[in-house]
């Protein structure tokens, strides 16, 4: 049985049309390359992934995921854009990791692998969907008891407008024109709460940072813009 498609076909549409650039560091996604270590290095830092059997929810060309096998992990990613899935498992057999990529909603996985995982992760995703919480009770069904989730999304506010759409995708164009509505941004209190109800604990809140002048990224305790959350399933 498959349930309704949490996506919307527009952001799907807009994402597979730049598929074929995903590992470009160049291209439309480089701020995913660029914050791709440090989003690694927190997770790893946090739970230490090496052998344990981890799922990337919206996963597109496998950037995180294949970052993570070469940690050790056990990856799957799964995906609804079939073009970015298919330009993660050809760059698998380049990279020569071992990631299985499936084309499947989080709600239709979670129904067929409840309580499967040691970690779940959802990254730069939660923005993108019609219903963020359906995604993050998906995650929380997916991961085993004691498990931990990983998710990141783009704060509310005046600053997160300014910085995250007029600067970014305007001014210093590092995404292109359209890539976020300031709509879906989620503020880290709904994102807690969303969680709550689908049985997870917040612990840690985590801010990602970009200094326009040196060009880097960095993780601080700033969460107006950018954060990340990690939560624990209940036991």
């Amino acid at each position: 049985m498959t349930t309704q498609q949490n996506a919307d076909p527009l952001e799907l549409e807009k994402f597979s049309e730049l598929a074929h650039r995903w590992w470009d560091p160049e291209s439309e996604f480089r701020p995913l390359h660029e914050i791709n270590p440090l989003r690694l290095d927190w997770i790893d830092g946090c739970i230490g992934i090496a052998g344990k059997r981890v799922l990337d929810v919206g996963c597109g060309g496998g950037i995180l995921s294949e970052s993570m096998a070469a940690r050790g992990a056990d990856v799957t990613g799964i995906d609804l854009s079939e073009k970015a899935l298919s330009v993660a498992r050809l760059h698998l057999l380049e990279s020569g990791r071992n990631a299985r990529y499936v084309l499947q909603s989080a709600e239709d996985h979670a129904r067929e692998n409840a309580g499967q995982y040691d970690v779940v992760t959802c990254m730069e995703m939660l923005e993108h969907v019609p219903d963020p919480a359906s995604t993050i009770r998906a995650c929380a069904t997916m991961v085993r008891p004691g498990g931990t989730v990983f998710f990141s999304t783009l704060n509310r506010n005046p600053k997160s407008w300014l910085f995250a759409i007029v600067g970014a995708e305007y001014i210093l164009r590092l995404l292109p024109r359209g890539t976020h509505e300031y709509e879906k941004f989620i503020k880290p209190s709904e994102l807690a709460q969303d969680a709550r109800a689908a049985g997870l604990r917040e612990a840690e809140l985590m801010g990602m940072l970009y200094n326009p002048l040196t060009k880097v990224y960095s993780l601080g305790r700033d969460t107006t813009v950018n954060y990340l959350m990690r939560c624990v399933r209940d036991e």
